[in-house]
């Protein structure tokens, strides 16, 4: 792992990326199975916001509104508190992933939710529908740059094995990196972005709502509903 770390540089980033999550389009009110009473709801939902600690504090509370706390916690702090394995992570330490567009982050997660659907529930030949988000999240950090030197190390972009990428991931997390900037295995001219710490990610704000259909061999991506943004094939996964 030297020889790699020899060829690898740094780049400042200050900018934007595309972090796309699991979410409904539609949100349901959670405390709906207690009663049939809409004041009722709000009232539960008036105690629970007087007694749960708020995991953020905006520097301008009063113009903020209040859930500006629930986009921070879900576009930012989720993958730092539930810890699971990925190209990158053994499963002992969170890491957040992000991309330089919306487009890099449908191939990659349309990928991770196909093979999901045929490894643990045997969906394939069933249409299945997911819904989505993204957010554009700043990042302000020097990040170790691996972009450009997946041709002399094809370890990095292997599109099954984690082994390689998961002990570079580790060793960055020790030392205390903030992160690194990797080519997307899933799109060639893609680019994401692996961050160890979230304290070089702020401001999330809403970009677009996805939905994702499996239909046969492939995948339909909608962004307006009823309407195809992009198809991607399966047969090569």
């Amino acid at each position: 792992m030297s020889s790699l770390f020899s060829q690898v540089g740094v780049a400042h980033v200050s900018q934007d990326a595309a972090r796309n999550i699991v979410s409904l389009r539609q949100s349901q009110d959670l405390f709906d199975d207690l009663s049939t009473d809409p004041a009722e709801w709000l009232l539960a939902q008036r105690v629970e916001d007087e007694v749960k600690p708020p995991p953020y504090r905006s520097p301008t509370p009063i113009i903020d509104r209040p859930f500006e706390d629930a986009e921070w916690f879900n576009a930012i702090i989720w993958p730092f508190r539930h810890w699971q394995a990925s190209r990158y992570s053994d499963g002992s330490f969170g890491v957040w992933y992000g991309a330089e567009s919306v487009e890099t982050t449908v191939y990659e997660t349309v990928y991770r939710w196909y093979r999901g659907l045929i490894s643990d529930a045997g969906y394939e030949h069933t249409p299945v529908v997911a819904e989505r988000k993204v957010y554009w999240v700043k990042c302000d950090a020097v990040l170790l740059d691996f972009r450009h030197v997946g041709t002399d190390f094809p370890e990095l972009l292997h599109p099954t094995d984690y082994a390689y990428c998961q002990a570079l991931g580790a060793r960055i997390h020790r030392e205390g990196h903030p992160g690194m900037l990797t080519q997307s295995v899933r799109r060639q001219e893609g680019e994401n972005w692996v961050i160890m710490n979230p304290g070089v990610l702020s401001n999330p704000r809403h970009n677009c709502q996805l939905t994702y259909h499996l239909e046969g061999r492939k995948v339909v991506v909608e962004k307006t509903p009823g309407v195809a943004w992009m198809t991607l094939n399966t047969n090569s996964w």
